[in-house]
């Protein structure tokens, strides 16, 4: 099968395994607008293995395509720095996804959020995995704390979940020691798993409503207070997609603003 053939052949499948009734659209795009959107809306339940074979070989094929940023090249100068792009498209030891409760990803089809990304070019078994973790552990997950997984599709090696503050009307205490909870879980099980490095996107400063700068001066406070009162050397990505974002993490950590496309975004990815 060409790529095409792949695409074709997972569209069909989960129209079918949906009940869906619907046409399949002729053009590429449309196309790969589809199959997300399936990604997005399937149930965690068992997939057949030659389904997965393929679905890998076509994630893999569509990920040699883009322009992959290894981590390693990132740490001009210590051990912590910002890098402006697409987490799914960055190596790393891990990367932190910003989760909801359920910590089943994002079900809206094509949704812009990071956790629909991160689901979406990992494939059906990043869902399925995190369905059995939920499983076993029997309640929602509580706000700051951090679980792992297998990133399978993704670049990365693996996937750190971790459920951040909904901030709904004034910032409060509490929703300050809550995001640096998220910082700190995340590093702590980072460390236990034996990561030497991890990106953190901005937790809660999206869908959550976490204010930008104050969200970027926890993140960086609790990251450095945690590398000095213990052993760990992880080096830390701070990852963002806005520009503003970017200029904050900047002035945080000293850093001046980026000289060449290295720290530049790649184009918006697709299936």
């Amino acid at each position: 099968m060409n790529q095409a053939e792949k695409r074709i052949y997972l569209i069909n499948k989960l129209l079918d395994e949906g009940g869906y009734k619907n046409d399949l659209p002729k053009g590429a795009e449309e196309q790969k607008y589809l199959l997300r959107a399936l990604f997005n809306v399937r149930e965690p339940k068992p997939v057949s293995e030659e389904f997965l074979r393929i679905q890998d070989e076509y994630l893999q094929e569509e990920l040699a395509d883009k322009k992959i940023t290894d981590s390693a090249i990132l740490f001009e100068k210590g051990d912590l720095c910002v890098w402006k792009g697409d987490i799914t498209t960055l190596k790393a030891d891990g990367i932190v996804n910003a989760a909801n409760s359920k910590m089943l990803g994002c079900f809206a089809p094509c949704h812009g959020c990071i956790d629909n990304a991160i689901h979406t070019y990992a494939g059906v078994e990043l869902r399925l995995e995190c369905n059995e973790i939920m499983r076993r552990q029997g309640h929602d997950e509580p706000t700051g704390r951090a679980k792992i997984t297998k990133a399978y599709n993704l670049p990365c090696k693996y996937v750190l979940h971790t459920v951040g503050p909904i901030v709904s009307g004034k910032l409060a205490e509490e929703h300050k020691k809550q995001l640096a909870s998220c910082y700190e879980s995340c590093l702590r099980l980072a460390d236990e798993y034996g990561l030497e490095s991890i990106a953190f996107c901005c937790i809660s400063t999206g869908e959550f409503h976490f204010p930008n700068r104050a969200a970027a001066e926890i993140a960086v406070q609790t990251v450095k207070k945690y590398k000095k009162e213990t052993p760990s050397d992880i080096k830390v990505v701070f990852n963002v997609f806005k520009d503003a974002d970017e200029d904050i993490y900047r002035e945080l950590l000293g850093r001046s603003s980026p000289q060449s496309s290295l720290f530049s975004p790649p184009s918006e990815s697709r299936l």
